[in-house]
Order: C-alpha cells, then structure tokens, then sequence
C-alpha cells in the first residue's frame, strides 16, 4: 500500500486544482504516485493476469555519479560506451583519452566534456590532478592494456577494463597485483554476466529448475573484411591472438559463469585457411571443449570466416534452453523446450530490454560507492587467460590438457 507524503499530497493538490478548474474528477495515487526513500513510486495498476510494470528510474544526481575517463576513443567507445553511459543512474563519463586531438574535441562538444579535461596518452597521468574523475575505462588495443591500467592504478582511479584484460596471463595477474598494490578496484568488462536473460539461464542452473545440466554447446561467428590485416585484431602482438580472445572468450567466459563451474580439463583445434593473409599471425577458427568436475563437457567453437551467428544452447534434464543472438549487444533471446501435457513445447521468457554496457558501468559504479568487490574481478580475467593458453596448448599438440 503507497502511503502519501507531503510531497505527493502536494502534488495531488495541484493536480486536483487543475481537474477541477477543467470541471474534471481529481487524481489518484495511482496516477500521481508518491515519493518513497527519494524515489518516485506508484501503486499497481495492472490486473493480476499482466506482468508489474517496471519502477520509473531513479538516477543520482549528476554531481554524485561516479566520473569516469573513456581511454581510447575507437568504434566500441563511439558507437556503444557513450551512448550506454547516456542510459546510466550511477555514472558519467568527465574526461576523454585520445590521441586524435580532432577526433577528440569533436566527441567533447558532442557530449559536454571540458576541454581541460582532454588527455593525450603523453599527458595521461595528470588524471591524478582531476577530482571529477573516479575511474578510467581502458578501451584499447589488448596489448595496451597492461600500461594504460597500471598507470591509471599509479593515478590512483578504480579500472574497468574491456576484455580480454590483457594478451597473457602473466600481464594479467601484474595488472591485478598493480591495481592491489595501490589499492584501487580492477574490474573486466564481461558485459555478458549483467545481461539479464543469461542472468536468468544462470539462476535456472543454480536452483536446478530444470534438473541438472547435461550439455553446453556455443559458437560466436563473424566475417571480417578483406583487408582485415590492417586492423590490429590480426597481429598477435597486439591481439593475443585471433578469434578466440576476441569473440570465442565469450563463450569461454559464459561457459564459466552460467554453469557455475570451473573447467578441469580443455581440448581444442585451431584452423586458418592456408595462404589467407588475414591469418597469417591469428586464427580464424577454433573449436574448444571443457570438461568440468560435474562431468559436463562444453562444446565451444568462434570463427571470423562465417556469417555472424552467436547461438548457446543448455540440455537439460527436463527442458531446452535455446538463446539466439546470445552474444550480441542486444536482441538476446531465451525459449524454453519442455513438454507440456501431451506435446511438446516452446515458450519463450519475454525480458524487459536493458542495455548490458549500462548495466556493467552501474554495477562497477555501485562497487566503488559500497566498496564490494566487483562480479568481474581482475582474477576473472587471470582465470580465462590461463584456459586460453592451455586451449592453445592443446590445439599445438593435439592433446588435452588439464588445468589446475
């Protein structure tokens, strides 16, 4: 039951005044709402056969949003970050990295950020002097991970880092231990963990709604362009290497995170077509297997050779959990295979749309109010490059390989 305070018997006053200057009847609480711990609530309104409508968002104020710096101003940061960050209650973005002077006053005006608060990477240690700025999101190249989030660890700003956190584990865990030393939050950014129909699949496993977990299969695919050698995602130096820290981790790290599991054991093969200049220092396609404790094997495959598809598929005891367009920034799907009665049947759990790169900023956001310890620490992303280095392993010598 809404109880009424001061402010929404105002409200209800004015809006009475107004009904009846028209000759109309007043408002209810029902259409006024009320105000309840600072947030602005209403009263179900619904029958019993819709679902609850959603609570209207309760953004801080801006001057209490955790100030974020965006380090590197490529398609990632232009086309999702920003416009993500634009959706969140809990964070803004207060500085740029650049080293496109052009490119970066452009995106300032755009956005309304101060031109004193415009790095180059040559300048980007005077972050420290910014008190607007909280934290950095490291969005570059995966080799320059490793500089770009131990400087902001010496600045003293938390870290939210695109994944892969680095191109090998050993830079992996000293990213950890510089963000530990110095007493700040390092955080990956596994968008895919705050999507809330994987959230749900999660849920699902863990209360066992369905009986246990029997089979995993996932694949992320995507083409690349002709000229891909251009782009740094085709030089191992700078990538790590090719599809399979790129797009075939998310598999990796859904794997990981919706069983609930940590694998004990990996399998995999690795193809390129020969004489493709594309693959001349990455992969195109690789095939991988995770043997859990559980006995559960995860098959997982990621190509850059085949039209885009990002599919994850759970077998369990008593349904099917079919996801489209698991992987992608949006249009996830979720349908349920089960019999019902006598036949067989698909339903599919309709989720309310919510972006996942908003989701994993406020999330990151709230940890560094609280002081809790991220979903996606650091140590998550040690954790999937010591499996992609045995992956790796195992695709050289045929062999599987355990983990420890």
């Amino acid at each position: 039951m809404l109880k009424l305070g001061a402010s929404t018997t105002t409200g209800l006053v004015l809006s009475a005044g107004a009904a009846a200057a028209q000759g109309l009847p007043g408002p209810t609480p029902v259409d006024t709402g009320g105000v309840q711990d600072g947030k602005v609530v209403f009263p179900p309104w619904r029958g019993e056969a819709d679902s609850p409508g959603a609570p209207p968002p309760a953004p801080l104020p801006p001057s209490q949003r955790i100030g974020f710096a965006i380090v590197g101003l490529g398609r990632l940061s232009l086309e999702e970050l920003l416009p993500a960050f634009a959706e969140s209650g809990q964070a803004r973005v207060t500085a740029l990295v650049s080293g496109s002077p052009e490119k970066m006053a452009t995106v300032a005006r755009q956005y309304g950020i101060a031109p004193e608060s415009c790095y180059s990477y040559a300048d980007f240690d005077k972050l420290r002097d910014n008190p607007q700025v909280q934290a950095v999101y490291v969005v570059l190249p995966n080799a320059m991970h490793r500089e770009y989030v131990e400087r902001a660890a010496a600045a003293g700003k938390h870290v939210l880092c695109e994944k892969p956190l680095a191109t090998s584990a050993a830079d992996a865990r000293a990213m950890v231990a510089a963000c530990a030393k110095a007493g700040v939050r390092l955080m990956v950014a596994y968008r895919i963990q705050y999507q809330p129909h994987h959230l749900r699949v999660r849920q699902f496993v863990k209360d066992g709604t369905f009986g246990r977990i029997v089979g995993f299969t996932a694949g992320n695919v995507q083409t690349v362009a002709a000229d891909a050698t251009r782009q740094w995602r085709h030089k191992r130096a700078q990538a790590g290497g090719g599809a399979l820290p790129d797009i075939g981790l998310y598999c990796l790290n859904t794997a990981r995170f919706v069983t609930g599991q940590e694998p004990i054991e990996v399998f995999a093969h690795v193809y390129s077509p020969p004489g493709d200049p594309r693959y001349a220092d990455v992969e195109e396609t690789v095939n991988f297997m995770l043997r859990f404790p559980s006995g559960l094997v995860a098959q997982c495959m990621s190509s850059y050779g085949a039209r885009e598809d990002k599919w994850q598929r759970l077998q369990m005891e008593t349904a099917t959990l079919e996801m489209p367009n698991a992987y992608d920034y949006q249009g996830q799907r979720l349908i349920i295979g089960q019999r019902q009665g006598d036949h067989k049947a698909n339903n599919e759990v309709v989720l309310p749309r919510k972006n996942q790169f908003t989701a994993e900023i406020d999330h990151f956001a709230q940890c560094l109010r609280s002081g809790q310890t991220p979903r996606t620490p650091g140590e998550e992303g040690v954790r999937d490059h010591v499996i992609m280095e045995a992956i790796y392993r195992s695709a050289a010598t045929g062999q599987p390989v355990k983990l420890g």
